[in-house]
């Protein structure tokens, strides 16, 4: 392969796969408090956060980590600038003490922050002002969970960076990535380029998918998936582990996670059940480096075309990602591979996304349920064929088609999900 292009991926993968605490929505909130409470200088008298839709959807109904079973905008808001530390970006809530919970929930109680519904603004945006006194602080977040786009004291902008709303198109600075090409990367590897930061993402999720087996988290889907059908199934396995990550990071589990496309529920989604089919086909580690590096690039793809937050949910697009890997791991042929990709998505690309919560779990399961079935008739070189519905027999068209749904399809349906939840 190319080494421009090489790189182009490696840089991807560095870029997606990060480190966060908790749902990265609250605790993007909670980094952008701490960051103007550094620039205020002290502990502010108000705190106003403005925040578009899709962060208050994905807010809302998420236990905060460290925070004590409290949720919401305002106590992400107070947390962050209570204790948090900006310069640990998404695991700004690491250092929070019990006495800061305490001191968050008296706050909060008397009003410290208050909550504005931004429009006209990208999915993803926040934006913290604060007041002391005479002095202020503002930061803004947009785009990407830790993209400050403007940082001011006083009304003086220390920092400024032009942002061009999101107009539906795909980022040209991901405009090189076909599944071709990752499979052209996959096969090329030069594994000691992504073994740790690989190492780091098996690590972190299948520890917090451990986590959500051994104790009661939101409504225990891992738990249950497990008493339903047994361990002996390695497909039950990767779904169940999957949702028990999902079940710990829902309930406010202070574990780390490896993120992917900024979500920690993707990251654990391309993760879990790939490592559980490596381990069951007894496969070498330079196999399941290949592999994740599938199911994470497959994944970050799809998401390119769809963006950060939609109300297409994300679990189909890492589930993707994971299907995509799990044939590989079986041996798959390039199309078998495509196969797998379409057909998972010809099958639950319906799914909405209405906020981060408990049902997440059960959501991840479904979707890896579809991919796993993807695979098996993959396998069988049976398919949904591309004049059906928003699929096509270019993979690369298919994948335009998705972004297409979940960005531009499905607007009037994230506005319509967001006014259920807050009660309009």
């Amino acid at each position: 392969m190319d080494q421009k292009l090489y790189d182009q991926y490696i840089t991807v993968l560095n870029e997606e796969l990060v480190t966060a605490l908790g749902c990265t929505e609250p605790i993007a909130i909670a980094y952008a408090s701490a960051l103007a409470r550094e620039q205020l200088g002290c502990m502010p008298e108000q705190i106003t956060a403005y925040c578009s839709g899709n962060i208050i959807k994905n807010v809302k109904g998420v236990t905060v980590p460290n925070s004590g079973g409290q949720k919401g905008v305002e106590i992400a808001a107070i947390l962050g600038a209570v204790g948090g530390r900006a310069d640990k970006q998404l695991e700004v809530l690491t250092p929070i003490t019990p006495e800061q919970i305490e001191q968050s929930r008296a706050l909060t109680a008397k009003h410290l922050c208050r909550v504005e519904l931004v429009e006209g603004v990208a999915n993803l945006y926040i934006r913290i002002e604060m007041r002391a006194g005479s002095d202020t602080a503002l930061v803004e977040i947009a785009d990407k969970h830790t993209n400050v786009t403007r940082i001011s004291k006083n009304g003086k902008d220390l920092l400024h960076k032009d942002f061009q709303l999101d107009d539906g198109s795909v980022s040209h600075k991901r405009d090189f990535m076909t599944v071709e090409g990752i499979l052209d990367f996959a096969e090329s590897l030069q594994v000691k380029d992504v073994k740790p930061l690989l190492d780091h993402q098996i690590e972190c999720n299948m520890a917090i998918a451990e986590e959500g087996l051994t104790n009661a988290y939101g409504a225990n889907v891992g738990k249950n998936i497990l008493k339903l059908y047994g361990t002996e199934d390695v497909e039950t396995r990767a779904k169940a582990y999957a949702a028990a990550g999902s079940d710990a990071r829902m309930s406010g589990c202070d574990m780390p996670v490896v993120i992917n496309s900024g979500s920690g529920n993707q990251g654990i989604t391309v993760t879990v059940p790939v490592v559980q089919y490596a381990r069951a086909l007894d496969t070498s580690d330079e196999r399941l480096y290949r592999a994740l590096v599938i199911s994470n690039l497959v994944a970050a793809h799809l998401k390119t075309g769809i963006g950060s937050l939609s109300a297409f949910c994300g679990a189909v697009s890492a589930a993707t990602g994971s299907g995509a890997a799990i044939t590989y791991l079986r041996g798959g042929s390039r199309a078998q591979i495509k196969l797998t990709i379409s057909n998972t998505l010809g099958t639950v690309s319906g799914m909405v996304c209405d906020g981060a919560k408990s049902s997440c779990a059960a959501k991840i399961a479904s979707a890896i349920d579809a991919a796993i079935l993807a695979d098996k008739m993959s396998d069988n070189d049976d398919y949904f064929k591309g004049d059906e519905g928003i699929l096509d027999d270019n993979i690369e068209n298919t994948i335009r088609n998705i972004g297409r749904l979940g960005r531009k399809g499905m607007h009037d349906t994230d506005t319509e999900i967001l006014r259920m939840m807050i009660g309009q």
